[in-house]
């Protein structure tokens, strides 16, 4: 079986591929990797296939999906940041370049697994104070406009029979290591990257700003589920509400205090950024993930198992520069 992951070179797509290559879950009969990116996937891996080029190319998109593709996973997509400050990249890199995507899995015939990673800015407006996957999706930011619309395209196309879609709301990703990304929400991992780094940086939020995060591996864990499960419990409605935990800002950085030390927290300081709060606070403090769970998704277990994992992972040794930290760029 041949695989495409669209964003190889990103941070969440390069560890789904490694993931994948190294037949975790389900995936030991996969053959080859197709890792489509702008620039190229950093694994080496003689079954890995790499893909230069934009998605919002047609001739490239139509390329990248073989005819012996399986599995798709599109992670490729501008931020949340990015999006609300260009909008016409963000509709094109969004909406219109997965629409050119759909449409050559819907050329090749063979109905392919479509892993969408979607997120919880779909939701927008007055929110219950957890979630459940069938409230309609009011968006309040550009980025959670061009999901909301791609998930209505991605289960359309599904409900045709051109592809076989599972629709991921994924949580705040956090503790992601390197530098900050584009995404509004960057600073849930800034608190907790930069300080460990002996890097001084600015939580833009109330502490008390209810956040639902995932950990980098959770959230692999679940993509990778989301290819491989049997898509037919899900019925029509393809959409699903991927778990999380709820934690305010405060117990974040409580959590970073804990296992990095009151120097650490010291780093930290609180300083309202109105852009990325008022967009913050539209978000659901916490979906409902009845289902996910009953389907095989798995969650994590605390603040302080999330930044543990971070540790482990050699966290406290990365260094970031200071001139992209999190209280200087755009989140």
């Amino acid at each position: 079986m041949k695989v495409l992951v669209t964003g190889a070179a990103g941070f969440l797509g390069s560890r789904v591929v490694r993931d994948i290559l190294s037949g975790a879950r389900g995936y030991e009969r996969v053959t080859a990797v197709v890792a489509a990116d702008t620039t190229r996937c950093p694994i080496d891996d003689p079954r890995l296939q790499a893909r230069v080029g934009s998605i919002v190319d047609r001739e490239f998109t139509e390329s990248i999906v073989d005819p012996d593709v399986g599995v798709v996973f599109h992670l490729a997509a501008v931020l949340s940041g990015q999006s609300e400050a260009e909008f016409d990249t963000g509709m094109r890199v969004n909406l219109d370049g997965t629409r050119l995507l759909l449409e050559a899995c819907r050329a090749r015939g063979n109905c392919p697994r479509f892993v969408f990673s979607s997120t919880v800015a779909v939701f927008g407006g007055r929110l219950p104070a957890i979630v459940p996957e069938t409230l309609a999706v009011r968006p309040q930011t550009s980025y959670g406009v061009e999901k909301a619309i791609v998930e209505l395209l991605v289960t359309e196309y599904s409900r045709r029979g051109f592809i076989d879609a599972v629709v991921c709301r994924l949580a705040t990703i956090t503790v992601r290591p390197g530098k900050p990304n584009s995404a509004l929400s960057s600073f849930v991992s800034g608190i907790i990257r930069e300080p460990l780094a002996g890097i001084p940086t600015t939580c833009p939020v109330p502490v008390d700003t209810p956040l639902w995060v995932s950990s980098p591996r959770t959230v692999t864990a679940n993509l990778l589920h989301a290819g491989s499960m049997n898509a037919s419990a899900l019925g029509y409605d393809r959409l699903l509400n991927l778990p999380g935990i709820s934690v305010t800002a405060g117990q974040m950085l409580d959590s970073l205090e804990r296992l990095g030390g009151a120097a650490a927290r010291a780093h930290v300081r609180v300083q309202r950024d109105e852009r990325v709060a008022t967009a913050m606070l539209g978000w659901p403090a916490a979906l409902d993930a009845t289902r996910a769970l009953s389907l095989g998704f798995v969650a994590d277990s605390n603040a302080d198992a999330i930044v543990q994992e971070y540790l482990n992972d050699g966290g406290a040794t990365v260094t970031v520069d200071p001139a992209t930290s999190a209280s200087d760029r755009p989140t």
